[in-house]
């Protein structure tokens, strides 16, 4: 089996920036697991509400989650209501993690949405669309089909790739199939590449999406 390596991960600090930002070697493990449990209730409870990315950054008294979504009015929700409850969510998610742990500081949780402009170039968006698809018993060919046109349209869009494996259309042997348009250079570390991987939940089993997304090369403008 060839060893791979996570595209995002790859381009971190020529092209990609920390989904975590912060620094704490004498609770580095608690730490740690407070980030992993909070993106992933956050990526649970909001993924079919158009969920691009979670980024976290931490100070000494505050505790920064920055949302980036594709339909932010619906996690705000009327009057800030539905960010003000996901925020006591959060926050009680917070005290469970802490509650074994032998630090008392407070944490002050803040909330932030960004909404991404354009959809239709996040991988992940563009994978969890499929998800739903296939969830929803649409041929998973056609749902493929469909959204690796919508992104080709796009001006930014250089490549993209899409990978679907498992049970397929409840087939006994799993197996894997895809799709590419254009140029995926994963191995040059300038190329911009936005890079997914998604489940969707069927009756017959666990159906895995990958989408990669290629958006050109960055240049560096330094003198």
């Amino acid at each position: 089996m060839g060893k791979k390596v996570h595209p995002y991960v790859f381009r971190i600090g020529e092209v990609n920036n920390w989904r975590s930002r912060w620094f704490d070697l004498k609770h580095y493990q608690a730490v740690l697991e407070e980030d992993y449990r909070i993106r992933e209730f956050l990526f649970n409870k909001l993924r079919k509400l158009g969920l691009a990315d979670i980024e976290i950054e931490r100070s000494t008294a505050q505790l920064r989650i920055i949302i980036k979504t594709s339909r932010p009015g619906l996690i705000i929700g009327r009057g800030g209501s539905g960010i003000e409850a996901l925020k006591k969510e959060v926050e009680n998610l917070y005290k469970k993690v802490r509650a074994n742990k032998k630090e008392k500081t407070k944490m002050e949780i803040k909330l932030e949405i960004e909404e991404v402009f354009k959809p239709e170039t996040n991988a992940r968006i563009v994978g969890q669309q499929i998800a739903d698809q296939i969830e929803k018993r649409i041929p998973f060919r056609r749902a493929s089909k469909q959204a690796l046109a919508k992104v080709s349209q796009n001006k930014d869009v250089k490549g993209v790739k899409i990978m679907v494996s498992g049970r397929l259309d409840g087939a006994e042997m799993a197996r894997t199939e895809w799709l590419s348009e254009g140029k995926i250079p994963l191995q040059t570390i300038r190329a911009n590449i936005d890079y997914a991987h998604v489940n969707a939940y069927c009756r017959y089993g666990v159906i895995g999406i990958k989408v990669w997304i290629y958006k050109g090369e960055v240049f560096d403008n330094k003198k």
